[in-house]
Order: C-alpha cells, then sequence, then structure tokens
C-alpha cells in the first residue's frame, strides 16, 4: 500500500487524544502529536501550561513544520497527525492540504462547552475550534473535490469498531481490529504537554465507554451555543452515519 499521510482535525475538549492512540496502536502507523501548537502558542501568546517548554521544544516555523509533515515521512504505510483546528491561524498556507487525506472529528456543542468551561470559564467561539474547522472542512473539499470524512466522537463511543472500520474505508486503508485498545502509559510520540493533558488517556487502554450528560448550559454560554451549533451542523450532515 502506498503510504498515507492522515491529518484529522479536531476542536479541543474531544476524543482526539484517545483516537490517536488507536492509530498508534497499528504496527503500520506512526503518530504526530499537534505539529503546529509551538507556532500557535508563539504567534498568539496564549497562557497555555508549559507554553515556554513547548516553544523551546519545537519548530515554531509553520513552513518548517509543514515541510517537516510532508517530506520527513520515514517508513512507515500510514503517518496520522492529530491536529487541533484552532492552532491553524490564518496566515498559515492552506495549499498543502491537498498532499493528505483529511479527516474531521466533531463533538456536540453543549457537551464540549460543558467540558471546554473547566478550563476555559469564558471560552469565546474561536477557542471552540469550530469556525476554524469549517473553515479547514471547506478548504480540504476545494482542493481535492471530494468530501472529506466527518466522524463524531459519540458515536465513536458507542459504536468504536463500526465508526472505525467506516472511517478508515473511507480514508482508503485497511482497518484493523487493534485499533480498539492499547497499553496504558505515556508515548515518545506524545508532545511534552502531555504530563499537563493527557493523565486520563495514560491510564486508559481503550474508549472510554459514552456517559450521557444532560447537565444544563450555564446562562453565560447560551449565545455562545447558539453561535456553535449551526457551525457543528454544518459539520455533522456530513457524518458517517454508525446505521448505515
Amino acid at each position: 500500500m502506498p503510504q498515507r499521510i492522515i491529518a484529522m482535525w479536531s476542536g479541543p475538549r474531544n476524543i482526539s487524544t484517545a483516537l490517536m492512540r488507536s492509530w498508534g496502536s497499528r504496527a503500520d502507523t506512526r503518530v504526530v502529536d499537534e505539529p503546529f501548537y509551538a507556532h500557535y502558542l508563539l504567534s498568539t501568546g496564549c497562557d497555555h501550561p508549559g507554553a515556554d517548554e513547548i516553544i523551546r521544544s519545537y519548530s515554531t516555523d509553520w513552513r518548517a513544520v509543514v515541510d517537516q509533515l510532508l517530506r520527513q515521512r520515514g517508513d512507515s504505510a500510514i503517518v496520522y497527525h492529530k491536529h487541533m483546528t484552532h492552532h491553524m491561524l490564518p496566515h498559515i498556507e492552506r495549499s498543502w492540504l491537498g498532499e493528505v487525506s483529511s479527516g474531521f472529528l466533531i463533538r456536540e456543542p453543549r457537551r464540549m462547552l460543558l467540558s471546554l468551561m473547566k478550563v476555559i470559564p469564558q471560552p469565546r467561539l474561536e477557542q471552540t475550534g469550530l469556525p476554524q474547522q469549517v473553515e479547514l472542512f471547506e478548504a480540504v473539499r476545494e482542493l481535492t473535490g471530494s468530501v472529506p470524512p466527518v466522524v463524531a466522537a459519540r458515536d465513536v463511543l458507542l459504536q468504536p469498531a463500526v465508526m472505525l472500520s467506516r472511517l478508515c474505508s473511507a480514508l482508503d486503508v485497511p482497518y484493523d481490529d487493534c485499533m480498539l485498545g492499547w497499553t496504558a502509559g505515556a508515548r515518545v510520540t506524545d508532545g511534552i504537554w502531555a504530563k499537563h493533558w493527557y493523565g486520563a488517556v495514560e491510564r486508559s487502554t481503550g474508549f472510554a465507554p459514552y456517559q450521557a450528560d444532560d447537565s444544563p448550559l450555564p446562562d453565560h454560554l447560551r449565545g455562545l451555543l447558539e453561535a456553535c451549533q449551526p457551525l457543528y451542523d454544518q459539520l455533522a450532515q456530513h457524518r458517517i452515519d454508525p446505521g448505515e
């Protein structure tokens, strides 16, 4: 099989790290963790845990990052990139997206906001990653001439085997049952920010069961939810249906 580069685009407070673990469990796959994070931190000045260390440790030149992603592939059949959509700042050129296979991981906005408010009490729309996710989706569709696959976190947690199999099919790679589980612990492929964010994933050995949550959204976030919902719906209309 020719080498495939998969770029998976997610907003924050999703199952993106667990999905990276899933792909990283494959013998034929090498994973890359949030390659634009250092550039994002330097450009925005966001006060994230370990920001100074991240900026010192990784390339802050987005052009160099793109070149590395496309050229330094190694000998794995599949290279899987875990990306955060808000890291793709507007000045970063998008043309390289035509050279990779992109997928999009979405999460229902109310659930996402309930989680996001625990780390950002007053989040702004751009911090949800949804406007960027829609823009990137449209850029990929225009560059490739096809609709990229979209998977919902809820569907993956409810039916991991079904959804991972269908995602692999949409990305034109063979499915492997090993994607359903992994060994606990850290990975050398994890970013150095793992010590701040990946505690739960490091304890996990597979996807956590889906847990329904009907908690009400605080009043101060209702306006943000109204802004997020149509963006989510625009992507969700293309989501892979587990019932098909």
